[in-house]
């Protein structure tokens, strides 16, 4: 075999590789970004439960008149959010939780109403269930943003005309008096 074949053929090898390996890369990261949106969806759906159970609760005549206005005003706000204004919203509804749900007594008072042991158990699952979702989504988000800064994706443009994830940055810190309680 001419030394000039033997050569051609190692570089149609390596080309073969490294086409192989972006191809690869390129599906990683796609799979990373279809992640990115499971969590997403998953995050929104648990911002929807926690805002619909904290107006479901503020409606629901067991909280004095003030803390009633003070739920269901966050809430609502959260539930009519727009994109751009969503974490401040959700920001803002955990801070009105924290304020209507600060003794354990309040807690206590919606619990003993008709219903309320249901409202609680509900309000404390939804609580609980925003931080892991939105740590969740903050992870994939992470992940993909590691691989996206790698050369070799800028340079040959793997991922597309897909948009640079962003994290999702809120207080979602639940009140101590529902933190507290078993689901």
């Amino acid at each position: 075999m001419p030394p000039v074949t033997a050569t051609l053929i190692w570089i149609l090898v390596a080309l073969v590789a490294i086409g192989l390996y972006l191809s690869w890369t390129a599906g990683r990261l796609d799979r990373l970004h279809a992640r990115i949106d499971a969590s997403r969806a998953g995050l929104d759906a648990q911002l929807l439960r926690r805002a619909s159970v904290a107006q479901e609760l503020a409606t629901s005549g067991v909280l004095d008149p003030a803390a009633s206005i003070v739920l269901y005003e966050a809430a609502h706000a959260a539930r009519q959010a727009e994109e751009e204004q969503r974490e401040v919203v959700e920001s803002e509804l955990s801070q009105a939780l924290r304020a209507v749900f600060a003794e354990p007594q309040q807690v206590e008072a919606v619990r003993e109403a008709p219903g309320g042991e249901q409202a609680t158990r509900e309000l404390t699952e939804a609580v609980r269930r925003v931080p892991m979702a939105r740590r969740f989504h903050n992870d994939s988000v992470r992940a993909a943003r590691a691989l996206r800064r790698h050369r070799k994706v800028r340079w040959f443009r793997l991922a597309g005309h897909a948009p640079f994830p962003l994290a999702f940055e809120m207080d979602d810190e639940p009140p101590p008096a529902l933190a507290d309680r078993p689901a």
